[in-house]
């Protein structure tokens, strides 16, 4: 009930009352106080944090399950105490989502499309990551494997579809893009949930006493009347498809995937699946099988995306071991045949110099050379921050080389603006990745 209280719109963005604004705002204060002082593996968070679409659920162990009856979901005698309002039964988060990727996809879609939501849905997403990230890791130290083959992780990796669909799923969610196919997949939680109240509801409706003594919420308990409902001011006039990529949109690339803060959370959970894969793949997928699907949905993205995404900036959320085998591992997808690839992810300056930096794409588009560019300096930029960069001459040769070799190729069909299908990329991008790579360089002069 507490962690619905926090998301659901009539306490959030259709609140009709100071009293329910604070009712959302005091359910995630208790969350994240209950974090910090039980732990989610002594808080038993697990528990509580389990989805029963449709009213069923196994969530108690054993025998119990929840039934649906009239008056709403009524609990097993399992159960130690019955809460008896929709909050906490069939209109709970818990109850109304198919699953955790579900919530996760609408998320990032709201990221995009209401702004309103998407305010409250990071704050959930953001506790939710924080739980997950402090489950996998206390169950590191408490038991390995078998402790973390229980994790809440695992458990929502392993809800919903069947094996076979369930990876493909999950990194759709991730990449949820706002688009007309993301939204049909990953749609609202609640009826109506983005609609805001009409203007004059405010007036028409008096304050309520609310009274949790008495079973009195006030008018938390009220369904919302569809006339009393408005298409809310904050969302997108056009269409999800028409989200722009030109060049004159680039200040405010970070929009077309939700923001940074939704970026963030976007490869915060690809981390952690990353972190998965690498103990469990019996439980999820292996790392290569998992890569795959990661260099499907960014490989795609435009320049100013995939510069964002690959950046080592935002790719601090991953370990460092994990950063530089992502960014290999998109790389090798793009560079020349002709690269000397190495035979793992060790990364070192000598294997920068010989198999990585020297190269151009394996295409003439202008769009995989500068993507190729982005991934060398990322490179150059994790070495050096991790380890460090020691200045040769073979190492200024080797940027050099492959700087006039991208630029050379990518010209060869650099015809018109926009070629290859990105607005963003008329050169511009490859230049300033070019320059920025002979500062990285540069700067590892005595």
């Amino acid at each position: 009930m507490i962690t619905t209280l926090a998301v659901h719109p009539t306490t959030t963005t259709r609140a009709q009352t100071p009293d329910q604004i604070q009712a959302a705002n005091l359910a995630l204060r208790y969350l994240r106080l209950l974090l910090k002082q039980a732990g989610p593996v002594h808080g038993n968070l697990s528990e509580p944090f389990s989805f029963n679409s449709l009213g069923l659920s196994s969530r108690r162990g054993g025998s119990g399950r929840r039934r649906t009856t009239g008056e709403g979901l009524i609990l097993s005698s399992n159960d130690t105490e019955v809460i008896n309002n929709k909050f906490a039964n069939e209109s709970s988060l818990w109850a109304r989502a198919e699953d955790f990727w579900q919530v996760v996809g609408w998320c990032f879609n709201c990221s995009i499309l209401h702004k309103r939501r998407w305010d409250r849905w990071n704050a959930w997403l953001t506790y939710m990551l924080e739980v997950l990230e402090a489950d996998w890791d206390a169950r590191e130290h408490d038991g390995g494997d078998e402790s973390r083959e229980r994790s809440l992780i695992v458990k929502y990796i392993n809800s919903g579809v069947t094996t076979a669909g369930r990876q493909r799923r999950i990194l759709r969610a991730i990449f949820a893009d706002g688009r007309t196919k993301s939204v049909a997949e990953f749609g609202e939680v609640w009826e109506n949930e983005t609609k805001a109240l009409k203007k004059d509801m405010d007036i028409k409706k008096a304050e309520k006493k609310i009274d949790i003594e008495t079973d009195n919420y006030g008018d938390y308990m009220e369904d919302e009347d569809d006339e009393d409902l408005e298409d809310s001011a904050d969302d997108s006039s056009s269409q999800p498809e028409q989200i722009s990529q030109s060049q004159d949109s680039t200040p405010n690339v970070a929009d077309d995937l939700g923001g940074m803060a939704s970026i963030n959370l976007r490869l915060r959970l690809l981390s952690l699946l990353s972190k998965v894969s690498a103990v469990l793949p019996d439980d999820f997928t292996d790392l290569n099988s998992l890569y795959d699907n990661f260099l499907e949905h960014i490989r795609s993205l435009p320049i100013p995306a995939f510069f964002l995404i690959m950046s080592p900036t935002t790719l601090r959320v991953f370990t460092p071991a994990a950063a530089s085998s992502l960014t290999q591992y998109i790389l090798r997808s793009l560079i020349a045949a002709s690269a000397p690839l190495p035979l793992n992810d060790n990364l070192s300056q000598d294997i920068l110099e010989r198999s990585y930096i020297p190269y151009a794409a394996n295409t003439i588009s202008i769009v995989d050379n500068t993507k190729v560019s982005l991934c060398v300096e990322t490179l150059l930029r994790l070495l050096d921050f991790h380890i460090g960069l020691a200045w040769t001459p073979g190492l200024q040769e080797a940027a050099e080389v492959g700087i006039r070799a991208r630029t050379a190729k990518a010209k060869r069909k650099q015809t018109k603006r926009g070629t290859d299908g990105d607005g963003a990329c008329d050169g511009t991008w490859l230049a300033a990745s070019a320059e920025r790579i002979r500062g990285v360089v540069g700067m590892a002069k005595p």
